[in-house]
């Protein structure tokens, strides 16, 4: 595709046009769109260890199929983005089986075990929440159709999650044990949901996924977005957050230094040790602590098959 052609694809994606084939699309776009999805289909794969760790401890028989349940659709998102992947030419069972775990595209956050049944809901309740808040703005404004779509499903399913975690949290606040694991919980996994968006606006030269419309809103304006809703339901339950509404300046505010340094083996936020974007994304190369076995997981049942296969012949 020419720079013309190229030039003609953005007016027509930024006037509503949706593309719907591969042969529609420049370099560009092509590799945007790919780059999106692998952090989609990763992100929604990678969320079901985690939760996993702890679902077993849930308090009755509702809750325990309700996180199952929770699990099934983010297996199922996942599908749908590999799918879209598939049609885009690239092998998933490649990406799926054969990557090395320090390579897959999700979240810092889903790296770690959760340590208690009220953990998951705090996961669901923050970082569903920006699953939510990041593919509803997908769904809005995305340019290619089919990833439009399957987003219908997704959207609903995710505000499920979110919900779920909210009710979780909510029964959590009621007892002053579980009342305090809902506050630790909260403690960590908050900023941890803030880094979801990625780097700051001042720091991107540019993004070709707003450029392309695969999104409609910046890092910090969805980061706004989520602290919008995040914020507001942690205070009416009396949750401590380290954020507010500003008046002044009409928008949320966090009230500690963003990004910061981060104790991984305690789970805990140095507030007084500020970081940079740059480290941010040094410490999410370096993976967490449960990494290589969550993906290990995902891996076991096609390398046993491959294995069985190669004895077999």
């Amino acid at each position: 595709m020419s720079i013309n052609q190229a030039e003609v694809l953005l007016e027509k994606v930024q006037n509503g046009y949706k593309v719907e084939r591969m042969e529609d699309m420049n370099d560009e776009y092509l590799k945007a769109l790919k780059q999106t999805l692998m952090i989609v289909g990763d992100t929604e794969l990678l969320s079901v260890p985690p939760l996993l760790t702890v679902y077993d401890q849930a308090p009755n028989l509702n809750y325990k199929i309700t996180a199952l349940a929770v699990m099934q659709d983010e297996i199922g998102h996942a599908h749908i983005a590999y799918r879209l992947l598939e049609d885009l030419g690239e092998n998933v069972d490649k990406l799926l089986y054969e990557r090395v775990p320090s390579r897959w595209k999700n979240p810092y956050a889903f790296d770690f075990k959760l340590d208690n049944w009220i953990e998951l809901g705090v996961f669901n309740g923050l970082f569903d929440r920006a699953g939510y808040t990041l593919l509803g703005d997908a769904h809005e404004n995305t340019s290619y159709g089919p990833w439009k779509r399957a987003l219908v499903k997704v959207d609903k399913e995710e505000l499920f999650h979110l919900r779920n975690g909210e009710i979780i949290m909510k029964a959590g606040m009621k007892k002053p044990e579980t009342a305090k694991q809902v506050q630790e919980a909260v403690d960590w996994m908050f900023l941890m949901a803030l880094e979801f968006f990625g780097v700051a606006d001042n720091l991107k030269s540019r993004s070709a996924q707003l450029d392309y419309r695969l999104k409609g809103r910046s890092n910090d304006e969805l980061r706004q977005k989520w602290l919008s809703t995040a914020v507001p339901f942690c205070e009416s339950i009396g949750v401590k957050v380290p954020a507010h509404y500003d008046e002044e300046q009409g928008k949320y505010v966090i009230d500690v230094p963003f990004p910061c340094k981060f104790d991984i083996e305690n789970k805990k936020w140095l507030y007084d040790q500020p970081d940079t974007w740059d480290g941010v994304i040094e410490r999410f190369k370096k993976r967490g602590p449960e990494n290589q076995e969550f993906v290990e997981r995902i891996q076991k049942g096609a390398k046993e098959l491959e294995a069985m296969r190669a004895e077999g012949a």
